[in-house]
């Protein structure tokens, strides 16, 4: 089983790759961690893509796609996967169906986490982060004991720059203006699936797996 998880900031895609993760017993395969992981354990692909970051560059596409090749490829991914990070563009797209096509493997399902601005403001713009240790809190969903302070080093809590309403605003029009025709590509190709992802993430979540298990009823009795 493979699943591509698509959608805005603040959709809840990291969230709920880890939960379907754990719930269909398959790796969750994120591009940032996968970069990460290259870098820390200094593969020679991570080498390539530090020189790069030191240089303030984005990594390109083709450096990604390499180590999303070497991943899928590996026996971890042999039962599926959940993708999130990737693609973000057609031309990734396109390279993602050439490169399962080579391991004979193809995206069964590419489910897209519709989400609601004000939504997506609320979400993002209570997020807070410890300023001494990172440790992530939001005013709403995961509020500290004390205010504005965290619970483990009793740092003060601030707000990125990129969780400001402003900034948020400005990245959703990127991002729809970047991927509306990544979402046109695979509507064509009736392999986009929309899900509404404004309720709380255990809702969210089961409407995922019921969908996964009602396709995988419907192309069973095929």
């Amino acid at each position: 089983m493979r699943i591509i998880l698509l959608g805005p900031p603040g959709a809840g895609k990291g969230t709920q790759a880890k939960n379907l993760s754990e719930r269909l017993k398959i790796p969750h395969i994120s591009t940032g961690d996968l970069l990460r992981q290259n870098v820390k354990q200094d593969t020679e692909l991570g080498k390539q893509a530090k020189k790069i970051m030191e240089k303030g560059d984005l990594v390109p596409d083709n450096l990604v796609t390499s180590m999303l090749i070497e991943h899928i490829s590996s026996s971890s991914s042999k039962d599926g996967f959940i993708l999130d990070g990737y693609p973000r563009n057609i031309a990734q797209a396109e390279k993602l169906d050439e490169i399962l096509k080579e391991c004979a493997k193809k995206s069964e399902y590419v489910i897209y986490l519709d989400t609601s601005e004000p939504i997506i403001l609320q979400r993002l713009t209570g997020r807070r982060v410890c300023s001494r240790c990172g440790i992530n809190y939001h005013l709403k969903n995961m509020p500290p004991k004390h205010d504005m302070v965290c619970d483990k080093c009793g740092g003060a809590l601030i707000q990125r720059i990129d969780d400001e309403e402003e900034t948020i605003k400005n990245r959703l029009k990127v991002y729809l203006k970047e991927t509306s025709s990544l979402i046109d590509y695979y509507e064509k190709n009736k392999r986009l699936y929309r899900i509404c992802a404004d309720d709380d993430a255990d809702i969210v979540l089961n409407k995922i797996v019921a969908l996964v298990a009602s396709k995988s009823n419907d192309t069973a009795q095929v």
